[in-house]
């Protein structure tokens, strides 16, 4: 199959498309971070956009426990919810802390990153907020998500680490091997370790729930991978600097593909309704990838 078969490239309006997921609603929900705005794609069917607030900066977003979406307001120092319906909702938090990764936590509560105060922040979906320092400083706790552990894991993109913290708050740091990696998208993979990217050094990592650390380098180690999901049996990223979309497989052989459009800037990355790899492409596009 060819490239020109496999990507296909759907336009939206707004600006900035950063992150999506798959919604409760079978639909694709994406971040629009330079508008302001949510957007909603039904393969087949028209987008739909939904205001935040110009100024926002909406950037990740996850399907919540409450059968809305939930989303980082990275300027704007927010926690936003919108329903399926389109209606949108936010809660300011504790000074300029910069919310980036969000996610659902085992204990049914959203789970979100500072970067810019060293902080990992749980928001109930009454709005009860509550936030766990880090004991680094000037770490940029980055991505976030769900470990098999009942503990959530995120990546600590200045402090070149893995964290780890539980449902009562205390925190363990993993550093990595490689210096200077700059880890940022992080997922829970097929084999029950977390798998991360690092956009400094051009590897992909994995790491066990006991703390054991591997790193494999892309072939273009210039290709500054950005985000990270798990597929059926292996994972896929971005390569937002080589303009491609790679997997890599649990033993580790990557692979990939490149975008038809140049500079495209990929980002976020999901498992689409329809069995797909759809990816948000910053310069005003999403992609969908046939396996």
């Amino acid at each position: 199959m060819t490239t020109e078969q496999r990507v296909t490239e759907h336009q939206v309006p707004g600006s900035g498309p950063y992150a999506i997921t798959t919604g409760p609603d079978g639909a694709l929900w994406f971040t629009l971070v330079a508008s302001g705005e949510i957007g909603r794609l039904v393969p087949g069917e028209a987008v739909a956009t939904f205001a935040v607030a110009p100024d926002s900066g909406p950037t990740i977003i996850v399907p919540g426990p409450d059968g809305a979406l939930w989303f980082t307001e990275y300027r704007s120092h927010r926690i936003g919810r919108i329903s399926v319906a389109g209606e949108v909702t936010s809660h300011a938090l504790s000074g300029e802390c910069g919310p980036f990764g969000i996610v659902t936590g085992p204990d049914g509560a959203l789970w979100f990153t500072g970067t810019a105060t060293d902080t990992i922040g749980r928001i109930t979906t009454d709005g009860t907020i509550t936030e766990f320092p880090l004991p680094l400083t000037e770490a940029f706790p980055s991505a976030i998500v769900a470990g098999p552990d009942e503990a959530l894991w995120f990546t600590m993109n200045r402090a070149n680490a893995i964290g780890r913290i539980d449902l009562a708050g205390e925190v363990s740091v993993h550093e990595l091997p490689t210096a200077d990696a700059a880890p940022v998208g992080l997922c829970l993979g097929p084999d029950g370790a977390l798998w991360f990217v690092e956009i400094a050094a051009g590897q992909i990592g994995r790491i066990t729930v006991e703390g054991t650390i591997t790193e494999f380098p892309l072939p273009d180690r210039g290709a500054r991978p950005h985000a990270i999901i798990a597929g059926d049996e292996g994972l896929w990223f971005s390569e937002w600097g080589g303009n491609r979309i790679g997997t890599i497989t649990t033993d580790g052989a990557i692979d990939g593909i490149s975008l038809p459009t140049p500079d495209s800037e990929p980002h976020g990355l999901t498992v689409g309704p329809d069995g797909a790899i759809w990816v948000a492409l910053e310069h005003g596009a999403l992609a969908r990838v046939a396996k």
